[in-house]
């Protein structure tokens, strides 16, 4: 099996913001400064009325295309991380193809996953070319959460932001991906869920009501219930991190950066200080972005190349929406 690397990485954030004033106008009960220390997100960037996740994709994979000089017709396989489909059907995957003027040789899907998009479609992507089927991966990944949460919903609106992220995997670059762990756990569905609109519940309920902290609950909106989230993530992110670094035949010390899914600020830290990681190991990248589900890890990879950051062994771990989790170990490479 031959190896596979990371070759380039490009995101895109929509032009509107969402700022903690703005948040603070809409909820004066909270205060933009305090918004910041607690989950460590100053703005957050939003999808306006007729943009798509797919049309954030293509304006990553667009820019990538720019700024790594790569030649789009090389392009062989195209995975598109999203739970922000465009349709039922064709797939999101096929219009971006199509958009991109990819070849019709290039094979396309949609993965619908969330915080763990990411790492999950990292792992296919190796898989694709480590056994030699095919050669240049392009992973997209691409979120619009804001138009799941109810406009009086405080908590959701304050973390997640919209975004797409280009990720290009290939026979060289500048990070070698190594071995991954993987994990589900569904029990935890309805902790994290929009029951509305899909097959299940197609129609929407209209059950709105609120509760105790005078958040808006429904059906036909984004509910998470944060306390069964937190919870998850503490069990869940050490042991992945544990099993990621006995896979990759490494110890804790020999990794020279953690970058996990940016979920809040709060979060982290938490984990962080569990798992007894150096806060100058650690990297945080949700300040200007807030929560951008499946494209945090992604995001946080291209910012912490460009601060030069990303030598030796960086540990990466997703996890959210599924329950769902991943990790894995990327290795620096001198170009």
């Amino acid at each position: 099996m031959r190896e596979s690397y990371i070759k380039a990485i490009s995101y895109y954030l929509p032009e509107k913001i969402y700022s903690n004033e703005d948040l603070q106008k809409d909820f004066p009960e909270w205060s933009a400064e305090k918004v910041n220390s607690k989950i460590g997100i100053k703005v957050r960037h939003i999808s306006s009325e007729n943009e798509t996740a797919s049309d954030l994709a293509v304006k990553a994979a667009e820019k990538l295309f720019f700024e790594n000089k790569i030649d789009k017709t090389k392009i062989d396989y195209l995975i598109f991380c999203t739970q922000s489909a465009d349709y039922f059907l064709p797939s999101s995957a096929c219009v971006i193809q199509s958009r991109l003027g990819l070849p019709i040789t290039c094979a396309a899907f949609d993965m619908n996953l969330g915080c763990s998009g990411f790492v999950y479609g990292l792992s296919v992507a190796k898989a694709l070319v480590s056994s030699e089927m095919y050669e240049n991966v392009l992973l997209l990944t691409g979120e619009t959460y804001s138009k799941y949460i109810h406009q009086k919903d405080k908590g959701n609106r304050s973390l997640f932001g919209d975004a797409a992220a280009a990720t290009f995997i290939s026979t060289k670059g500048f990070l070698q991906i190594g071995n991954f762990v993987l994990g589900t756990d569904g029990t935890g569905e309805n902790n994290l869920i929009v029951k509305t609109g899909s097959s299940r519940h197609r129609p929407a309920l209209n059950d709105l009501t609120y509760n105790e902290s005078n958040n808006p609950v429904s059906s036909d909106y984004l509910f998470m219930d944060g306390t069964e989230i937190f919870n998850f993530t503490l069990k869940a992110v050490p042991e992945n991190v544990k099993s990621v670094l006995e896979k990759n035949n490494l110890m804790q010390d020999d990794v020279s950066l953690f970058i996990f899914h940016q979920a809040n600020k709060y979060m982290l830290n938490f984990i962080r200080k569990k798992i007894k990681i150096p806060e100058e190991k650690f990297y945080y990248c949700l300040e200007n972005t807030g929560n951008t589900v499946s494209s945090t890890i992604p995001i946080a990879l291209y910012e912490a190349q460009r601060e030069q950051r990303l030598q030796g062994n960086i540990l990466i771990s997703g996890f959210g929406v599924g329950y769902s989790w991943g990790g894995t170990v990327l290795k620096g490479i001198k170009c």
